[in-house]
Parts: C-alpha cells; structure tokens; sequence
C-alpha cells in the first residue's frame, strides 16, 4: 500500500523541494510513497484569499483563520494523523517517526504568521508537533523533514536494511564513527581494529564507540538507554519466577 503524504500549506509550490531527490524522490516516482498539496489559499472567502487575520486581544503580527482552515482540511481528506507543524508541539524523535512510518500516511498543516487559532486545534484534534527548541519562518521546511524522515522506513526505500539497524537513535544510542579509503589521510589513520578483519572486535569496537558518543553528546539518550539496559534482565527474572 502506498504511503500517503497530505500537505496544507500556502506555498505549495516548496513541495516536494528536496524530496523530490536522492532516496525519497526515487520512492516517489516508484510509488512506495504519494504527495499532496493542498493550497489553503484555495479556501478563502474573500477576493484578495486571505488566510489570516488580527489576533483578538491585540498584539503583533497576524493569526491563521480557523473556517479557512477548516474547509481545506475537510477538503483535503487526508489520511492519518493530523499533525499542526509547531515549536510548541511534542519534539519528534525516531520512535514517533517509525510509529508514522508504520501508519497509512499522515496529514500535515503548515502554519504562518503568529499560529492558528487555537479553536481550531481543539476542534480538529489536531496533534502539534517540534522538531526542536528553535522557530521557522513556517511550517513547510519542517513538514518536508518529517515527510523525509518516514519515507527512508519504508519498505523498499533503504537498499539495504542493516543500514537501518544500525543508525543513530536504535537503542537510543548515537550512531558509531564511519571511515572510507583513502586508509592514511592527512596523517590521520583509519582505527586499526577497522582494517584488521576480525569481526567480532569490529563490532564490539562499534557498540563501545557508540556509547561513548552518546554518553558524551547526549547524556538524555544515554541515561534513557542505561535504564532499558538494566530494566531488561529485571524484567526477564520476572518472567522465570
């Protein structure tokens, strides 16, 4: 079945943009995955398609209308998830993208200006969604890393799905230090572990790397993998008692 993508937004011509490329485009083209753009500009009432308007109570900048909003997502009949592209949403992370991922597809909202109304999101249930601690000029470069996100876990996608397995963010780890010829470069050598053909030590050289770098760059994920790690034999115990 192909996974669908619906985007609300006013700039409908910044999609696909980057998507249109490398792994996801290709995705694209061989129908594993679909776009839709909907122009909310489309569902304006009035002749200059205005999608926003004052905020009540006053202050800067302007706020998207909610029946404008309203009429694109009831056109758009998008599948999955409706999601509100937001910084004051749940941060994204690869749980919640492999959870997408695995759905029929989802429904984006592109947001401008100083938001939408919230009535909106309360009527819709629409669910907000971050990529992080820092603000867009809009929704739309946020909605094609999301879109990017969950093509690359679809099957057929990935050429080789070790790559997936391996990747940062599986067992909350960081991913380890990749090397590539030339083995001498700059006077920088390849680790010799790398080179000594001995698997085994490979792998375990890579496991030790990865923890240390996520031990180093982000102790959240690191203290999030160490309690899974030593829940994991309590919880075995359990179950042969």
């Amino acid at each position: 079945m192909t996974w669908r993508a619906t985007v609300l937004t006013i700039f409908p011509e910044m999609l696909p943009g980057p998507l249109a490329f490398s792994l996801a485009g290709k995705a694209l083209r061989e129908g594993i995955w679909s776009l839709e753009t909907v122009d909310i500009r489309d569902f304006a009432r009035d002749k200059h398609r205005s999608v926003d308007d004052a905020p009540f109570g006053g202050g800067p900048g302007m706020v998207m209308r909610p029946d404008v909003l309203d009429a694109a997502i009831a056109a758009a009949g998008g599948c999955g998830p409706l999601i509100h592209l937001s910084p004051r949403g749940q941060r994204l992370d690869q749980q919640r993208v492999r959870e997408l991922a695995a759905m029929p597809g989802v429904t984006l909202v592109c947001g401008r200006f100083e938001g939408i109304d919230e009535r909106l999101l309360e009527a819709r249930a629409i669910t907000e969604v971050s990529l992080g601690d820092f603000v867009l000029s809009g929704g739309e470069p946020a909605a094609i890393a999301l879109i990017d996100a969950c093509v690359r876990l679809l099957p057929g996608v990935v050429g080789c799905g070790e790559t997936l397995a391996e990747e940062s963010f599986v067992e909350d780890l960081l991913e380890y230090p990749q090397y590539t010829r030339p083995q001498l470069w700059q006077g920088r050598a390849v680790p010799e572990v790398l080179v000594s053909g001995d698997h085994q030590r490979i792998r375990d050289w890579r496991r030790r790397e990865a923890e240390r770098l996520t031990r180093e760059r982000r102790p959240d994920l690191w203290a999030r993998h160490h309690a899974r790690q030593t829940a994991g034999p309590a919880k075995r115990q359990e179950v042969t008692r």
